[in-house]
């Protein structure tokens, strides 16, 4: 999919438009009825996740923002706007949504 994203990137009159956007649609409602989220706040997901993935806040500055960012959205204070949430999914392969 991400292959087909590059192709299309934002041209709304490229004939393989429709089919990726197909393709989203069929993505989502597979997310729906088969991918249940435990109900979560957003950074207790990234907290999960750079445990897992044995990362400290300095491995995700680059890609999100400054130490001090992170940590708030660790702890709450701060929300982790769309621009992030597509990084992090991007980095650990799963939904933005989990993020949001």
């Amino acid at each position: 999919m991400k292959q087909l994203l590059d192709v299309v990137g934002d041209d709304e009159e490229h004939e393989l438009t429709g089919m990726l956007e197909l393709l989203g649609q069929l993505v989502e409602d597979f997310e729906h009825s088969h991918c249940s989220l435990p109900d979560a706040e957003p950074g207790q997901v990234l907290r999960f996740l750079m445990d897992q993935h044995e990362l400290k806040q300095a491995d995700l500055a680059h890609e999100i923002g400054s130490q001090s960012v992170i940590s708030e959205m660790l702890n709450g204070h701060r929300q982790i706007n769309a621009r992030q949430a597509d990084s992090l999914a991007q980095r650990f392969g799963v939904s933005p949504s989990v993020f949001i």
